[in-house]
């Protein structure tokens, strides 16, 4: 347990309550105050930086809590400033008693994020690093947590800088050539120089994107929605894929009348899973209202799994436009895959012709009875979103790929400048640009509403 606040300044106080309780519990400070309040809750005269300190931690009346007190000097602390870090016991009540005395000394509770902001204005770290402590805390895999750990290490990071460097030596020579025109004999804009760097910025970029991509899918996984008919066998395919009994499986239609989710975790790919009540006319008005929340499921999924019973049906596309009242097939299709159900009930003819991927890239014939086909199902998922093992991989948010696909467009916008118009000032302001979006991504260059907003989701003890 972790309670973290912070110094800085001794009319503000606060009350806070630890969560939870352990057998040590943690209250860090930092800023301008934290070693003269350490020092007083301690009884020492000096702190040595970096050495554990055995102690009583004293109140008004007496012996609060006894424990370590550990002095980290400014600027060799997380935030960069002045921490202290009080290590008592974990119960609640003690905690409570130690920082109502931090309070009375000139504390404030911290707000959610606040050390990591302190670190990041303090250049302790950059925003990709603070972002992957948030991740690296909210971790559901073992995957998740050591791709945010390299995240924080400042693996994606260097490969931002070192594009934004490579930018930047680009922009100095376009604009060099700009301002001075007679000191080269040769045409820059002609020359094939600046095409050369700007293929080879661009391939970097692809490869950037292809790992921040991988690094999305690992962060925030992908919604998958089961819909179909009803006892099509939604409900037994969640089962088969939770590897337990979590959705009640009847042969009467219309057992699942809401939505139940499930967070699975497929070879490293995080899929929120939500079944859905089955697609029928009905008069029936709380399966009304589970068709109505399945349809708004299908509408908001990243991958729509058509369940169907392939001993009734035989023209699974039909199906799939009457169900989800698709005009254009071609778009739906982008997001569904077909999975013909109790396909072990088939003859060896008729799956031959009627049920396979040679008629239909996207249907996978499965049995959820006997588990046939879920491995090629789960493969085919993967293969549709794009997921690969996450070898060497980097935690990375939608933002970050929104600002790479900037990047990127501004640097085909400055191609284009350079190879059709011959306009060596646009291209200079199209690199200027993608710079802009690259700056984003680490920090440079970020509103204040941004940051806000960004570390404002993270614990009150980060």
């Amino acid at each position: 347990m972790t309670i973290t606040q912070i110094i800085q300044n001794p009319t503000i106080a606060a009350i806070a309550t630890p969560i939870g309780q352990g057998g040590v519990g943690v209250i860090r400070l930092s800023g301008k105050d934290a070693y003269e309040i350490g020092c007083k809750i301690s009884q020492k005269t000096s702190l040595t930086p970096r050495h554990a300190h055995f102690t009583k931690f004293m109140g008004d009346t007496g012996v609060i809590d006894e424990g370590v007190v550990i002095y980290f000097k400014a600027p060799h602390s997380f935030t960069g400033e002045d921490v202290v870090e009080i290590q008592g016991h974990g119960g609640v009540v003690l905690q409570n008693l130690l920082l109502a005395r931090c309070f009375e000394l000139g504390a404030r509770q911290a707000t959610a994020g606040e050390f990591s902001m302190r670190a990041f204005d303090n250049d302790k770290i950059d925003l990709v690093q603070a972002e992957a402590i948030s991740d690296a805390i909210s971790a559901t895999s073992i995957a998740q947590a050591t791709s945010a750990i390299r995240s924080l290490s400042g693996e994606f990071s260097n490969k931002i800088n070192d594009l934004l460097d490579k930018l930047t030596n680009l922009r100095l020579y376009v604009e060099a050539s700009i301002d001075f025109p007679d000191e080269e004999d040769v045409d820059f804009l002609s020359d094939g120089v600046i095409k050369a760097k700007i293929d080879e910025i661009l391939a970097k970029l692809d490869e950037i994107l292809a790992t921040a991509h991988q690094g999305q899918l690992l962060r925030d996984g992908v919604h998958v929605v089961l819909a179909g008919k009803p006892n099509a066998g939604k409900s037994s395919l969640l089962n088969r894929l939770a590897g337990t009994e979590r959705a009640i499986v009847t042969d009467i239609a219309g057992t699942t009348r809401d939505t139940l989710e499930e967070q699975l975790n497929l070879d490293g790919l995080t899929v929120h899973l939500t079944d859905t009540a089955g697609l029928r006319q009905t008069d029936d008005k709380v399966e009304q209202i589970g068709i109505h929340r399945a349809k708004e499921a299908i509408h908001r999924a990243d991958i729509l799994l058509m369940v169907y019973d392939v001993t009734a049906e035989n023209d699974p596309v039909a199906l799939a436009k009457s169900l989800f009242e698709a005009e254009d097939f071609e778009t739906l299709n982008k997001k569904l895959i077909m999975v013909a159900n109790k396909s072990d009930l088939l003859n060896n003819v008729s799956r031959e012709t009627d049920a396979t991927n040679v008629l239909y890239e996207n249907l996978i014939n499965v049995s959820c009875e006997t588990g046939e086909g879920i491995d090629h199902l789960i493969e085919y998922l993967k293969q549709k979103v794009g997921f690969h093992p996450p070898e060497n991989s980097l935690i990375a948010r939608t933002r970050h790929i929104d600002a790479l696909k900037r990047a990127k467009a501004h640097i085909i916008e400055a191609k284009e400048q350079l190879t059709v118009y011959f306009a060596g000032e646009l291209v200079a302001e199209s690199l200027r640009s993608s710079q802009q979006a690259l700056g984003e991504i680490t920090g440079q260059m970020s509103a204040d509403e941004l940051l806000g907003k960004i570390f404002s989701s993270f614990c009150i003890g980060k």
